[in-house]
């Protein structure tokens, strides 16, 4: 595990003079920003072939990663519009399992660090990273390798109830993760079929393929379900 501040810039460990890979990278944050700042951190620390695309809500995220499905990294603000705190990275490692992904959070409490790990995150950098943290943390990544900052060792394990509702998330297809996005909110079918512009029927199909991969009986049950992504119990 590399941590997250040393002695000495930890961006110093790579040769700058080496020659840079050529990488494709998602930042999906809804701060322009941080955003800004992130791409910024970026292309100065891996060179002018970077390539960096930016996603301000989850379903941004998902028309990118449906557009082409070879990104190299993912950098996943904790919280996005469209998702609920740990959704979004459930979803991500259930689609797109070959694409490493690296949770970005003001949030810095070790059970968040810990549930982004627990969740299949390859890495965390807290906002409040310096400069050489961040492009280092990436490079890290990118290479193979993960990034915790030290606070993980704190945290206890998950529960079986929350592994359960993980797993049970992760077998979401997209639009079944929509739909569920939009019972949380409290719309009715008829609702949800207008707003993705399919049939009522669809959308019924669509909510009882949820309550059994989510083990529900109610739209109650499954919002709570998905509710408590932004909560996760510890063991």
């Amino acid at each position: 595990m590399l941590p997250s501040s040393m002695g000495k810039p930890v961006w110093a460990h790579y040769n700058k003079d080496m020659p840079m890979a050529s990488y494709e990278i998602l930042i999906a944050d809804d701060h322009p920003l941080f955003r800004s700042a992130l791409h910024q951190a970026l292309t100065l620390g891996l060179g002018p072939d970077v390539r960096l695309v930016e996603a301000a809500s989850i379903a941004e995220l998902e028309t990118r990663l449906a557009e082409r499905a070879d990104w190299d990294l993912v950098l996943l603000d904790l919280n996005m519009p469209g998702a609920y705190g740990f959704s979004g990275l459930v979803l991500l490692r259930g689609q797109y399992p070959q694409i490493p992904v690296v949770m970005i959070s003001a949030q810095e409490e070790a059970s968040v660090v810990a549930r982004s790990r627990e969740f299949g995150a390859s890495g965390f950098i807290p906002k409040s990273s310096p400069l050489e943290v961040i492009q280092a943390a990436v490079r890290a990544v990118l290479d193979g390798d993960t990034w915790w900052p030290p606070q993980i060792e704190e945290a206890q394990a998950l529960s079986a109830e929350a592994k359960a509702a993980s797993e049970g998330l992760a077998s979401l297809t997209p639009q079944q993760f929509r739909v569920l996005t939009m019972v949380c909110e409290g719309l009715l079918n008829k609702q949800i079929a207008f707003e993705l512009h399919v049939s009522e029927a669809t959308v019924k199909a669509h909510v009882t393929a949820i309550f059994r991969k989510l083990n529900v009986r109610t739209r109650t049950q499954a919002a709570l379900l998905l509710q408590q992504m932004e909560s996760i119990p510890s063991a």
